[in-house]
């Protein structure tokens, strides 16, 4: 039969047991320690009666008038005998200097030889010694009797050492129940504090807490959320590796023990650290992530701190991005899908009406109005990424009545960007600034624009803003994408309504819109791309009234020289571009 598997004994009760032995220890020596000291303190008392005792006698001047006297003892007996009465020690023995008795407690050894040394008396001398006589063993004194400068007897007084063993005892009782009373407090207290302690470390032994400790260390490191620990006094009171991370705080940084007021975090990020009500999956930007935050106060009869998880959303964010711009191409293809469904009904239409050169004109005219900016575009920018931005965001502004204008004088060669320079950071960047500003410009500087609409089939489609009253303001986003040697610029200025002065620092917070609620992070998300990249975000008013971007990311200095592959611009885009009638007076080419 196999026998149980005891379990160890928890922390808190191997600690009482410690405990209670160490105080059973502790006492049981200071109980030893009083007994010894208290022996030798009785038989230091003792010594100090006998003595007193034993002087009294000798310089008694009764004493040396009866010695003088034929019979001494028949005086000195009684008189010793009421001192040794009246002093409760044992004896006191009057002798000659020959050592023979004149008194003793047992009148049988009057006349006897005194039982001790005596040399030192007989010398002058007052000692002290421990010695056995007819009493049994005694600590006594002995002294001189002095009648005018000479030795005429000696004294002796005496207790014997049960006596003063029996007064030990007596003592010895009293140390015991105090021992005992020390003992019993001193356990009472010792299970009260382990009780307590039972309660705080759950029953565990000392084996189970290291193992616990080490599961929550591993755990730490182990997981990718972030998690802070705040104590009552919103100092950090645990931070883990991703934590670290997700904050921007060094691996070596000294973070435990500082406010969160002193980690340097935005005011909106601090804030929700901060708060006493919980946060749910709110997100924040810290410099170069944004961060879902949760927070959940700890609350114990008090508020004893808070915990704080973060989860790194930079990635989502971006990937959140990136398929709202596919879904906004794909409304833009789809549009698109059904007006060249309707120009293609309008040519068949000219061709059954015999119309076979006004056919052929609208369809020449459709296929170089399409292909004009796709020419511009892939011609002054080589980085296909962001050429595919600028050609869908422009089919995407197009479908809002809004042109996107590429800029003159941008240019960006092949192998000009670094691999470095992340592309998704590049979409972020450009993408949200278009978008921003394609919407600002469809509102306009009153508030919006008329879109136009087709005149129906068979006609070519008017530009958008004429109208009986004729053209008017077009909306338009002007952007511009230059590779320098040493920084890439890129500007996107717009002609809605702009932004004003009072605005200009709050426009790349997280939140902030002019469009209400649940907006306002694509601007944030820009800055923080930009300072990623070590670049620079700046707002002004645009030549057209409108707000103007311009986003400065430094490059790597490289050797200047023709661009890889670089060829003249086909002339018939040239010609395509003359004969478009969305083609600018300066050269700028718009969708």
């Amino acid at each position: 039969m196999s026998l149980p598997r005891t379990l160890p004994r928890s922390l808190a009760g191997q600690l009482f047991a410690m405990q209670v032995v160490l105080i059973a220890a502790v006492v049981a020596g200071c109980a030893v320690f009083a007994y010894v000291s208290g022996s030798a303190q009785a038989e230091e008392t003792a010594a100090r009666q006998v003595r007193v005792a034993a002087l009294a006698v000798a310089d008694s001047p009764s004493v040396r008038e009866a010695i003088r006297t034929p019979d001494p003892s028949a005086v000195l007996q009684p008189y010793a005998e009421r001192v040794r009465e009246d002093t409760g020690i044992a004896f006191v023995t009057i002798m000659d200097t020959e050592r023979v008795r004149w008194t003793h407690p047992d009148t049988a050894q009057i006349g006897d030889t005194f039982l001790g040394n005596t040399a030192k008396a007989l010398r002058g001398q007052t000692f002290t010694e421990t010695y056995t006589g007819t009493l049994g063993p005694s600590i006594r004194v002995v002294t001189p009797i002095r009648d005018d400068g000479r030795i005429v007897g000696l004294v002796s007084a005496g207790i014997t050492v049960d006596r003063v063993s029996s007064q030990v005892r007596d003592q010895l009782g009293a140390l015991a129940l105090a021992a005992g009373g020390a003992l019993t407090l001193g356990g009472i207290g010792t299970y009260v504090v382990n009780a307590r302690l039972r309660r705080h470390t759950h029953g565990m032994n000392a084996a189970e807490l290291s193992r616990l400790h080490d599961y929550h260390q591993a755990t730490l490191h182990a997981v990718r959320e972030g998690l802070l620990m705040l104590d009552g006094r919103r100092r950090i009171a645990l931070i883990n590796d991703a934590g670290r991370e997700l904050l921007g705080l060094g691996p070596d940084a000294e973070a435990v023990g500082r406010t969160v007021d002193e980690l340097a975090l935005p005011a909106p990020l601090t804030g929700a650290l901060l708060a006493s009500e919980a946060r749910v999956d709110e997100l924040h930007l810290t410099a170069e992530r944004v961060v879902v935050v949760n927070t959940r106060p700890v609350v114990g009869g008090e508020r004893r701190g808070t915990v704080v998880t973060l989860r790194d959303h930079t990635e989502l964010q971006a990937l959140t991005g990136e398929l709202d711009s596919e879904r906004g191409f794909t409304q833009a293809l789809r549009s698109q899908a059904h007006e060249a469904a309707n120009r293609l009904h309008t040519v068949v239409s000219l061709i059954e009406l015999g119309r076979v050169e006004e056919a052929v004109d609208f369809a020449t005219a459709e296929l170089e109005l399409a292909q004009v900016l796709t020419d511009r575009v892939v011609g002054a920018v080589e980085e296909p990424v962001l050429a595919a931005l600028l050609l869908g965001k422009a089919a995407q502004g197009h479908e809002r009545g809004v042109e996107l204008v590429l800029a003159e004088d941008s240019l960006i060669d092949d192998g000009a960007l670094p691999p470095s320079l992340a592309q998704r950071d590049l979409v972020t960047i450009l993408g949200n600034l278009i978008d921003n500003a394609v919407e600002a410009a469809s509102d306009g500087p009153e508030g919006g624009l008329d879109d136009g609409s087709d005149d129906g089939p068979g006609v070519v489609p008017a530009p958008r803003g004429a109208g009986a009253g004729g053209p008017a303001r077009r909306a338009r986003v002007t952007v511009t994408a230059l590779a320098g040697e040493r920084e890439l610029l890129l500007r996107v200025a717009d002609t809605g309504a702009g932004i004003g002065p009072e605005a200009a620092d709050e426009v790349f917070r997280r939140g902030w819109s002019t469009h209400g609620a649940g907006r306002g992070l694509g601007l944030a998300l820009v800055r923080q791309a930009a300072y990623r990249n070590g670049g620079t975000v700046e707002l002004d008013a645009g030549p057209d009234g409108g707000a103007r971007f311009t986003v400065r990311l430094p490059l790597p200095a490289r050797t200047p020289g023709p661009r890889p592959g670089s060829e003249p611009t086909p002339t018939s885009t040239s010609t395509s571009a003359s004969r478009s009638p969305s083609a600018s007076a300066s050269g700028q080419v718009t969708a």
